[in-house]
């Protein structure tokens, strides 16, 4: 892995995904997105992490595309850029569905793709410094690939206004459309993320990834016959599941579960 890219995993199964592109706002390239894609394939496929925290060396989160890369692009035919481009949709569907949970760490400027980030992970810790902006149409882009996900977070009318508009989001206004999850003080943000590790950590990691498959698999749609059956036989898996009697009988008998420390 470049060093434009830090990965680590700490003993507990956290891994932490660091852009470190600090001279450019952690803008990206296609390489970066390569980069990427290959670290949150290694934690999905890897038993041992638990929980992903997504955060930017230096002053952004991540200014989303790199000058650069886009100037390359600007170059490529249409079927090259198609293939480019599939690459970023790749690398957020993949954040999006990862079977692990995500934080992001969001301080200074989150734009354009990194709105995308931000938004497809599970949880999005802010300072009153961070500040989002799809700015795409700034430079005659739209924010196309990322589109799915920033408008489920925020809502079809204010991804309307803001997907055209491109006004700078501050980062209340970010807490209230739910780009933002919680919103601390600079010096409370490292602290406030590992109190939510923390929980996460706690519960059952197979419990965790199934409660974030049903979010996806309910939030969008009526309330069917069919949903409410898919629910039942969801819950009646999991109870006959290895590790839903291992928490009941946990419960029961006032011992800690067997995937916590004894």
């Amino acid at each position: 892995m470049s060093e434009e890219l830090k990965v680590s995993i700490d003993e507990r199964g956290v891994m932490r995904i660091v852009l470190n592109r600090p001279e450019v706002h952690n803008a990206f390239d296609d390489y970066q997105i390569q980069r990427l894609i290959a670290a949150l394939e290694s934690a999905q496929s890897n038993a041992k992490v638990r929980v992903v925290i997504l955060a930017g060396e230096g002053k952004s989160f991540s200014a989303g595309g790199d000058l650069n890369y886009m100037r390359r692009m600007a170059g490529n035919t249409f079927d090259e850029n198609k293939q480019d481009a599939s690459q970023l949709a790749r690398l957020m569907k993949t954040l999006n569905f990862l079977a692990k949970p995500t934080i992001a760490r969001v301080h200074g400027a989150a734009f354009g793709g990194g709105v995308g980030l931000a938004a497809c992970c599970d949880i999005a810790i802010g300072t009153p410094k961070a500040k989002f902006c799809l700015s795409e149409v700034k430079v005659g882009m739209v924010p196309a690939t990322i589109a799915p996900y920033v408008a489920r977070t925020i809502g079809e009318k204010a991804a309307r206004r803001f997907f055209a508009t491109a006004e700078v989001i501050t980062a209340e206004k970010a807490l209230a459309l739910g780009l933002l999850s919680e919103l601390v003080d600079e010096d409370k943000l490292d602290s406030t993320i590992e109190e939510i590790t923390v929980a996460l950590l706690s519960n059952a990691p197979e419990g965790v990834r199934k409660a974030k498959q049903i979010v996806f698999d309910t939030v969008n749609g009526d309330v069917t016959d069919a949903i409410i059956e898919h629910t039942v036989e969801f819950i009646a898996e999991i109870r006959n599941s290895d590790e839903g009697r291992e928490g009941l009988s946990a419960f029961l008998e006032k011992r800690k579960p067997n995937w916590l420390p004894s």
